[in-house]
C-alpha cells in the first residue's frame, strides 16, 4: 500500500525525516513508534501530503480520495454537532450511509447531537476517527489516535482499528507501547528521523531484546548467582527483589538445557522458573538506547 525511498525532509540543517525506506503492506495495521521528535508526525504528514518531501519518492496505491487522515488533535467549526461533522466528512468523499454506524464504533453515539464546541479531548478524537471512517477509506493515516482517551476509550479505539484489518490498511504512530503490540501486524521504529527497525512484531520482540530467564527462589535459598555466572552462556544476573532472580542468556539452547541443573548444584531452592515474556517496550529501549 505504501512504499518510500530515501524520503527525506529537512529544516535547515536539521534532518526530522532521513533516508526513510517505508513499507506497508495491503491491509495490515502498522504501527510506527519512537521517542518525541522522531520523525514520526513528519512522516505522516508527508504520506498524507501536507508536508513536501525535500528528496525522496512516496508510492502510494489508494487513490487521493481513498486515503483518510487524523491528526493527532483533530479540530472542528465549534457550532456544528458531531453528527453533521460526519455527514459532512461523509459528503466530502462522494456521499456514505455509515454516518450513524461509524458514531456508534467511535463511542459518541449519545453525544452525537451535540455541539462540538462542547466535546471534551477525548471526544473530539472519537469524532475524528468516526470523521475519517466514514467514507470506507483504503488507507487511513492516524497519529496518536488513542493518546487522549481513557483505559476503556483507547480500548473501544482499538477494536475499532482491529477491525479494520484486510478492509483496509491502517498506519497509526502511538507512544502507548503496549497498543501497538496489541494491535499491530508490524511495526516501524523511529529514532533521530531514520529507521532502526522494520518489521513484524514477532521480529522484533524475538530478535532485538536479550532472552532472560526470571528464577524464583525460596526465602531460605543460597545465592546461585556466582555459579550461574561462570557458565559462558550466562551475560548477566540481576537480584529483582522478593527472591526473584533476572538471568540474562546469550544461548536459549544452553539455557534450556543447563540451567535447571546449574540451580540443582548451587543448592538453590526454585519455586518456579521461565523465559521471561519480551515487551515491545523492552525491545524499542533496546534499539533507541
Amino acid at each position: 500500500m505504501i512504499r518510500t525511498t530515501g524520503l527525506t525532509k529537512r529544516y535547515g540543517g536539521t534532518a526530522a525525516v532521513d533516508g526513510v525506506d517505508l513499507v506497508v503492506e495491503v491491509g495490515s495495521v502498522h504501527g510506527l513508534v519512537g521517542r518525541n521528535g522522531a520523525g514520526k508526525t513528519t512522516l505522516l504528514r508527508m504520506l498524507a501530503g501536507l508536508r513536501d518531501p525535500t528528496s525522496g519518492q512516496v508510492a502510494i496505491t489508494a487513490a487521493p480520495a481513498e486515503v483518510a487522515v487524523l491528526p493527532d488533535t483533530p479540530r472542528f467549526d465549534p457550532w456544528l454537532t458531531g453528527r453533521e461533522v460526519v455527514a459532512l466528512a461523509a459528503s466530502m468523499v462522494g456521499g456514505s450511509d455509515r454516518v450513524d454506524e461509524v458514531l456508534v464504533e467511535a463511542g459518541i453515539r449519545d453525544a452525537a447531537d451535540r455541539r462540538v464546541g462542547g466535546y471534551s479531548r477525548g471526544m473530539l478524537q472519537r469524532l475524528g476517527i468516526a470523521a475519517s471512517m466514514v467514507g470506507s477509506p483504503r488507507l487511513l493515516l492516524a497519529d496518536e489516535p488513542a493518546s487522549a482517551l481513557d483505559p476503556l476509550g483507547r480500548r473501544e479505539v482499538l477494536d475499532v482499528i482491529g477491525r479494520m484489518r484486510g478492509e483496509a490498511t491502517v498506519l497509526f504512530s502511538s507512544h502507548i507501547l503496549a497498543d501497538v503490540q496489541e494491535v499491530c501486524d508490524a511495526v516501524t521504529v523511529m529514532d533521530e528521523g531514520r529507521l532502526r527497525f522494520q518489521g513484524g512484531i514477532g521480529d522484533l520482540l524475538t530478535g532485538s531484546a536479550t532472552p532472560r530467564y526470571l528464577v524464583r527462589l525460596r526465602s531460605d535459598s543460597p545465592d546461585p548467582g556466582s555459579a550461574l555466572l561462570a557458565e559462558p552462556w550466562v551475560s548477566g544476573v540481576e537480584s529483582l527483589g522478593e527472591g526473584l532472580l533476572g538471568v540474562a542468556v546469550n544461548s536459549l539452547d544452553d539455557a534450556e538445557r543447563h540451567l535447571t541443573g546449574v540451580l540443582a548444584s548451587a543448592g538453590a531452592g526454585v519455586i518456579s522458573l521461565g523465559p521471561e515474556a519480551v515487551t515491545l517496550e523492552q525491545a524499542f529501549l533496546e534499539l533507541t538506547s
